[in-house]
């Protein structure tokens, strides 16, 4: 029988949701991927996890999720690639409530590997630096490194390079469509603009942007171009990444939640708080104040 180091079965670990304000693709880079820029801000809203500490090494997933195999979870391939880079020979059982639309931008996959680095950092007591997270974080998806850090960033390069941002904190309207795009397809496709110049934060703040892959998601997703028609009669209608979800801001929760009511019949809708600081990093200060 496994001995159990330490149990933290009870104790949820936040994996938010986030959104990207704009995307901005500046050209292909000579390994395939991409020269971005962005800035990500994360929601009050996400994935949770659990995480069950043993004295073997075996990375287990304890519920299966709908479209994920184990060996493709990322928080799996985050747990593994935490004992290799270590040494650790400690394990782990992983549960995750997934409340993320898969498919839809907003960041699911990378949060929870996120989550899975910054908090087997602490339960197998490894005392990692955020930069030793984020190196890793960064093998596991581009995405990882500004969910390990926790603050809302201006992003460069594949979106790895980050520079903390004070941002307002609006209430989004969050729509997503029955369908999945595939991050992959979109990058690939022929069609995606790459020529985007570089632009500065005082652009970004005049509202000088956009979002690169939307021409893309709209022809090749219809249902994202209804889902962005519907939204913008309500807002300024965005694609989060490169979709399926889109998005728009209002100036407080019962207005996000009121346009929320009228939302059509198959779409999925989430109101959230825009946020800074990640939740992850805010329960990672609690989870210490206990420990």
């Amino acid at each position: 029988m496994t001995k159990t180091v330490k149990s933290t079965i009870d104790f949820s670990w936040p994996a938010p949701a986030k959104l990207n304000l704009f995307l901005h693709v500046l050209g292909r880079r000579p390994d395939g991927y991409h020269n971005l820029q962005t800035v990500f801000q994360f929601l009050d809203y996400g994935d949770e996890l659990f995480f069950k500490v043993s004295a073997d090494s075996m990375i287990r997933r304890t519920h299966p999720i709908e479209g994920v195999t184990e060996s493709g979870d990322l928080s799996v391939r985050a747990a593994r690639a935490l004992q290799e880079s270590t040494g650790c020979t400690l394990g782990c059982e992983i549960r995750i409530k997934k409340k993320i639309p898969l498919g839809g931008g907003l960041g699911g996959g990378s949060s929870d590997a996120a989550t899975t680095l910054v908090a087997l950092n602490q339960l197998w007591k490894l005392n990692l630096s955020d930069d030793g997270l984020a190196e890793i974080g960064l093998t596991l998806g581009a995405d990882v490194p500004v969910f390990v850090r926790g603050r809302a960033a201006w992003a460069e390069g594949v979106g790895e390079k980050l520079t903390p941002l004070d941002l307002p904190e609006p209430w989004y309207l969050i729509l997503t469509p029955p369908c999945a795009v595939s991050t992959r397809e979109i990058f690939s496709a022929p069609e995606l603009p790459r020529a985007h110049p570089p632009i500065t934060r005082t652009q970004f703040e005049a509202g000088l942007v956009r979002n690169d892959c939307q021409t893309t998601v709209r022809a090749r997703y219809p249902m994202v171009g209804e889902a962005l028609d519907w939204l913008s009669g309500h807002g300024h209608a965005r694609l989060s990444g490169t979709g399926a979800s889109v998005f728009a801001a209002f100036p407080s929760e019962s207005a996000a939640r009121e346009v929320a009511c009228h939302v059509p019949m198959g779409w999925r809708s989430i109101v959230g708080r825009g946020q800074n600081r990640s939740p992850l990093q805010i329960i990672l200060d609690s989870y210490n104040s206990r420990a």
